[in-house]
């Protein structure tokens, strides 16, 4: 069913492309009915409009609240073409139909990041506009809606096509993308209000976000995927290389949680299959680079490595010797992308701009979701307790925090060995916690040269139930161990530390990753 374009009202806050809209409505001779900013634009550009407030005969109120509430407008966007009791009631009360309707709200996200003034949050929350397309949306059948400038070509090229008429095809599209917009900006306001009243677990939740992109596939080939974000265009841009593919996103935030916790411009990670398989906080970057890969080099190979600062050339050089899937970092000199891209696979990823601000975890299931917040807040030595009767250099406390810093971004069960803030072996994702101690072990005397005088640190995200995963460190030469405190043989694990002659540091805080 097609449907003939006599009438359109239009009020838009985005008055990009508006005069190729118009240029096409002039063509067809559509009658357009518009009001304040909006009007004086199409006026501006030497289009004719009749004013809402003409139209309906009724001034707008309320400082403008009030505008485009009338049941006018909404009889005519609402009414059935082909009910003989609509044309009834729409010829008795003077009405006419509206067969097009052009909204975008008041940009609420916009000034939302702009300011924090409530009040003013409180009068770009968009009324009138939502509810025009939420009409138009519904009588898609008689009705078309355009919310976006980005369907304005579509919308010409479908009228061009059917001569003043649009196809419901294309009618029923744009009602599914009107109501994709209403909800969308609903719940960025209801977002913003339950964060302003701290309910961050509200009984009814709506997730928002822009479709950044269509992804090849998900984990799997057989798996659909996509990538959203909050903001219109993701905080990290790729500077080079293949499109990127699920997995890699998902390496790539892991690898950004761990190295956004350390210290401004420095440390570098490797991560594969979302764990990380070298770590180093090393003062030179070269250097870092150099002990996370040396940490578990054949792990690394086909990984993605994160650095927390800009890559130059000698970097460059270094990272070019291996194969990798992606370089994350804080920027890249032009030397250094001379070199980087004439590996053509390479993914070049630029996180200078990537926000600090707090987020939430999301994980799906069976259409269920479960959120919490992100386990990323920086620790302070107030977390943790020093139980063995041997106490830790400030050196080795700091040893201590940096192991158990990357220990909480290793999947469960936990156990992260290091040396001089670099990981020297990792275990990780085992049932059993002595099976991740011995991991962690073999890694290390696989690809480690330890001295006799070198202070190993062990880190374990959750707290040792039995003396065995302790010992078996020891054994090995772990002479400081941190963990969560929480046990019911705390008291136990302490005479045993305390025995072999270790330190041993409680956190108040467990970190489980799953």
């Amino acid at each position: 069913m097609s449907n003939k374009i006599k009438r359109a009202i239009i009020s838009i806050s985005d008055k990009s492309e508006i005069k190729l809209i118009l240029n096409t409505l002039k063509k067809y001779k559509v009658n357009i009915i518009s009001s304040g900013g909006t009007s004086k634009e199409i006026n501006k550009l030497g289009f004719k409009c009749t004013d809402v407030s003409e139209y309906t005969k009724t001034d707008e109120i309320l400082d403008g609240r009030v505008k485009t509430l009338h049941p006018k407008l909404y009889a005519g966007i609402l009414s059935k073409r082909d009910n003989e009791n609509h044309e009834k009631e729409l010829k008795k009360n003077n009405y006419e139909a509206i067969d097009l309707v052009i909204v975008n709200f008041y940009p609420f996200e916009e000034i939302l990041k702009n300011t924090k003034n409530h009040n003013k949050l409180i009068e770009n929350i968009d009324i009138g506009g939502p509810t025009l397309v939420r009409a138009a949306a519904k009588n898609y059948k008689y009705t078309t809606v355009l919310t976006s400038p980005h369907q304005y070509k579509e919308f010409i090229l479908d009228l061009e096509k059917n001569k003043g008429f649009t196809s419901l095809e294309l009618r029923k599209k744009l009602s599914q993308e009107a109501f994709n917009s209403t909800a969308y900006y609903d719940s960025v306001i209801s977002e913003y209000l339950n964060n302003i009243n701290n309910d961050y677990f509200p009984q009814k939740k709506t997730i928002h976000g822009n479709l950044v992109e269509v992804l090849r596939y998900g984990e799997n080939p057989h798996q659909q995927s996509a990538i959203y974000s909050k903001n219109s265009k993701l905080d990290i841009s790729q500077l080079s290389g293949k499109k990127l593919s699920y997995n890699n996103y998902n390496d790539i935030y892991a690898a950004l949680n761990i190295s956004r916790t350390f210290p401004k411009n420095n440390g570098t990670v490797i991560i594969k299959h979302a764990n990380p398989c070298g770590v180093s906080i090393n003062n030179s970057k070269i250097e870092s680079y150099k002990e996370a890969l040396a940490c578990d080099p054949v792990s690394a190979f086909g990984g993605i490595v994160s650095c927390n600062f800009k890559v130059n050339k000698k970097i460059a050089l270094e990272l070019n010797k291996i194969f990798l899937e992606v370089i994350v970092a804080l920027g890249f000199d032009k030397d250094s992308l001379k070199i980087l891209k004439k590996k053509k696979n390479l993914r070049l990823i630029d996180a200078s701009k990537l926000s600090e601000q707090n987020f939430k975890n999301i994980t799906s299931h069976f259409d269920t979701l479960l959120l919490q917040s992100a386990d990323n807040k920086t620790f302070t030595k107030d977390n943790f307790k020093v139980v063995s009767k041997i106490k830790p250099t400030k050196k080795i406390l700091d040893n201590l925090l940096f192991a158990f810093n990357v220990c909480r971004n290793v999947k469960s069960n936990a156990i992260v060995l290091s040396r001089n803030s670099s990981t020297v072996g990792i275990g990780s994702g085992q049932p059993s916690r002595l099976d991740s101690c011995k991991i962690a072990i073999e890694k290390m005397n696989t690809f480690q040269r330890i001295k006799e005088n070198d202070i190993i640190i062990g880190a374990s995200d959750a707290f040792f139930p039995f003396v065995d995963g302790i010992e078996t460190l020891v054994q090995n030469g772990v002479s400081a161990i941190i963990q969560p405190s929480g046990s019911i043989r705390d008291k136990e694990i302490i005479k045993f530390a305390d025995k072999l002659g270790i330190i041993l540091v409680f956190s108040k805080t467990r970190h489980f990753k799953h």
